[in-house]
């Protein structure tokens, strides 16, 4: 949901953005406080409509499309079964009218996203084919390297019809924040933020940190999406040497993501793939030297001194950088640390990537305008 926070608090004066969206977080028994199903509830420069899983039905999410008649049908995510599968079966049976439909995968359709559960998603690729689903849609890569990622894995899309429009980073980057200073000789204070699944690779950093030599305490905040694979990690953990600590520092609340990691000193996610990777960004925001996997869009932070891309072949490359950053004087710490919240001062405001997603939306809307005007 950053993406799409992201998008309108850049873009929400000059596109009249509707949300349709579950009313509780995934995996989540109980819905949000205070929520309204019956209507549209403003949400910053957006409205949102809140639906119960009952409620997301074809006929129902047909009618709330046609009432609407938008210019464009934005879907969020490739495999979701609630709303894209559904939105793609409507437009498929004729019920969704001539309305222009931008599909952005979010990273679904990495390599390393479809090896997990890879039986499953491949039969959905096939049958989606067969059923036509996939026709005439316009697709959004974040980055060349999810442009590739969605022409390997649908060999039915046609080129021309990729946008690629980076996903847009949160715009209030405080330069001032500070970063909390490490005790002489104290353990490097490493951290990871995500969501706690096979995807994001924690078992790899938890190896990682077991052929490291200097003292480490390592916080794993995120919550715990997969609890069979976090069993797993914690087996692992349970066998690291007395020199690494392993702490779960539980989920922490968006706005207070920044604050929490400016109290470590080093970011590690070796992700399996990343279509952006928001909590990259909010890292190099909070000051910390990123390391992380090059399955991302970041390969340049290695270039610009706040933080390495290193292949997940290469375990013990992970463990050299640990130990490095160990060493690094406090002096040291503070200008990597300004560096890297510079860094994503740029990146937040980079003129380009709002001019692209703006250009996503325009270019599909004006065609089908110009499409419309040649059917009169």
């Amino acid at each position: 949901m950053r993406t799409l926070a992201n998008m309108v608090a850049r873009l929400g004066q000059e596109f009249d953005f509707r949300i349709v969206t579950l009313d509780r977080d995934v995996g989540d028994a109980v819905p949000y406080a205070n929520v309204t199903h019956e209507d549209w509830t403003a949400v910053g420069d957006s409205l949102v409509r809140y639906m119960s899983i009952a409620q997301v039905s074809v006929a129902r999410l047909c009618r709330l499309v046609n009432d609407l008649d938008p210019d464009v049908i934005y879907l969020n995510s490739f495999f979701d079964p609630l709303f894209t599968q559904r939105i793609l079966l409507a437009r498929r049976l004729g019920r969704l009218g001539r309305t222009p439909v931008v599909l952005a995968p979010r990273g679904e359709l990495s390599e390393g996203a479809l090896a997990l559960k890879s039986v499953k998603k491949r039969a959905y690729l096939h049958v989606g084919r067969a059923a036509r689903l996939y026709r005439r849609l316009i697709w959004q890569a974040s980055s060349e390297l999810e442009r590739r990622d969605i022409l390997r894995a649908g060999p039915y899309v046609i080129e021309r019809d990729i946008r690629i429009a980076q996903d847009i980073a949160a715009h209030d980057v405080d330069l001032g924040l500070v970063r909390t200073p490490r005790e002489v000789g104290s353990p490097l204070r490493v951290c990871f933020l995500s969501r706690i699944s096979r995807m994001k690779n924690l078992d790899f950093a938890i190896r990682v940190l077991a052929q490291v030599q200097t003292p480490v305490t390592f916080t794993v905040y995120g919550p715990k999406e997969d609890a069979s694979y976090w069993a797993e990690c914690k087996t692992t953990i349970a066998s690291l040497p007395e020199h690494i600590q392993c702490i779960y520092g539980g989920t922490v609340q968006p706005s207070n993501v920044r604050q929490t990691l400016s109290c470590h000193d080093l970011f590690l996610l070796p992700t399996r793939g990343e279509n952006y990777g928001h909590v990259i960004h909010e890292a190099l925001s909070a000051g910390l030297p990123v390391l992380i996997s090059d399955t991302t869009p970041w390969a340049e932070v290695g270039s610009k001194g706040v933080g390495w891309t290193l292949s997940l072949d290469a375990e013990e490359r992970y463990a050299e950088k640990i130990e490095e950053v160990f060493l690094w004087s406090e002096r040291v710490h503070a200008e990597v640390a300004q560096a890297c919240r510079r860094f994503a001062a740029r990146k937040s405001n980079d003129a380009l990537v709002i001019h692209a997603n703006r250009a996503l939306f325009m270019d599909v809307i004006c065609q089908e305008q110009a499409n419309a005007c040649s059917r009169m």
